[in-house]
């Protein structure tokens, strides 16, 4: 698990230009002037980045958001956007990820994928909502995942279409005679998974990157028919993202969030139970600490816009994974934190965003937690 996670973009840049070009960097980045909202142009985000963790070693690499119009001349057309990650690591570990979602003239399609290729270490806890941290059992993953989905506006705000996602999954024990090895589970070596659905959008929001008002709701079915060969699996996959944002004043926003998983089958393999905890929802909890066959999240944030390109933000939550049919209003788990914004577009409300969530504390254990 990471113990420290650095973003150094301005400190890097800094270090690379000559003074003058350092003072109107300086400048820039605190500048309180709105940048032009006409603007059409394309715009580039690239931050450096490192991170340090026993099982990885040093870990290097960065990210980059490249935002851009597919009509410059519709000023309703959507702010599309191409966002990419590489990292590595000193004993020869590797993620790859690049993440398009593109808004054609008019906003009548709507087009997304994902790529996503790792070869890294993670921490294995069991399945259940109720695992313990003595249990945690060092794997390291290898994951390749293909993923694309298109829509057509049907009618106002809403759209329909189809999607189709690939992935291999294959696991190593780093630990074994551990949780791990004792999991009985078909896909414990790993395997081949094809998933073909379907996906219907409503999407009223003012800005998809840093909305102030509006609703937004996604639902995705995939059906996965288990053509690899015998332990394929063979069932379904559901996905429901519900957001609502309302401006309670001209810089304080309020957003709620929903969030519902579930697979179904007569065989699922532990990769592809949901997962609770990540950078977005359950922030604090480690990702894959608690997974089952069903998951449901809920969360509440209040985000502070206090100059124009820094803002703050607090926010509360609750989630839990369980099996159909068992879920208990005491699986539920308390999640709540604190975090800063700084626009890097400010007009089209690109930031770069750093939170601090805080989660349950077990009995024997420490407090959970994470940046």
């Amino acid at each position: 698990m990471n113990k420290v996670l650095v973003l150094a973009a301005l400190a890097a840049s800094m270090l690379m230009q000559p003074v003058f070009a350092q003072r109107k960097l300086i400048e820039k980045f605190l500048s309180n002037k709105a940048d032009s909202i006409e603007s059409r142009e394309t715009s580039y985000m690239v931050v450096p980045a490192f991170s340090y963790a026993q099982e990885t070693g040093l870990e290097l690499g960065g990210a980059t958001l490249i935002s851009f119009y597919t009509s410059g001349a519709d000023t309703l057309t959507r702010s599309s956007f191409i966002s990419g990650k590489l990292t590595f690591t000193t004993k020869k570990q590797l993620n790859i990820s690049v993440n398009p979602d593109v808004w054609t003239a008019g906003n009548r399609y709507h087009y997304s994928g994902s790529f996503r290729y790792k070869n890294f270490p993670f921490q294995f806890y069991g399945i259940g909502n109720s695992t313990l941290k003595e249990n945690e059992d060092l794997l390291t993953q290898k994951l390749f995942m293909l993923s694309a989905a298109a829509e057509r506006k049907l009618f106002p705000a809403f759209y329909a279409g189809i999607s189709a996602s690939f992935e291999h999954h294959s696991y190593v024990d780093r630990e074994p005679g551990g949780i791990y090895s004792r999991l009985d589970d078909a896909g414990r070596e790993g395997g081949k998974v094809l998933f073909i659905g379907l996906s219907a959008i409503f999407d009223n929001r003012d800005n998809a990157s840093y909305t102030t008002k509006g609703s937004f709701a996604k639902l995705n079915y995939g059906y996965g028919p288990g053509l690899f060969g015998d332990g394929s699996f063979s069932g379904s996959q559901w996905r429901a993202d519900m957001k609502h944002f309302a401006d309670l004043q001209k810089k304080l926003v309020l957003g709620l969030n929903a969030r519902l998983q579930s697979v179904q089958g007569k065989s699922i393999p532990f990769y592809l139970l949901p997962q609770l905890g990540n950078d977005e929802m359950m922030r604090g909890y480690y990702t894959g600490r608690y997974r089952e066959q069903n998951l449901i999240a809920a969360q509440a944030e209040l985000r502070y816009r206090f100059m124009h390109r820094f803002g703050a933000a607090a926010f509360a939550g609750t989630g839990a994974v369980f099996k159909n049919g068992d879920l208990r209003l005491r699986d539920f788990k308390p999640n709540y934190g604190l975090g800063m914004r700084y626009f890097v577009v400010p007009s089209r409300g690109l930031s770069i965003r750093a939170d601090y969530g805080i989660g349950e504390k077990r009995r024997g254990e420490e407090r959970q937690k994470g940046l």
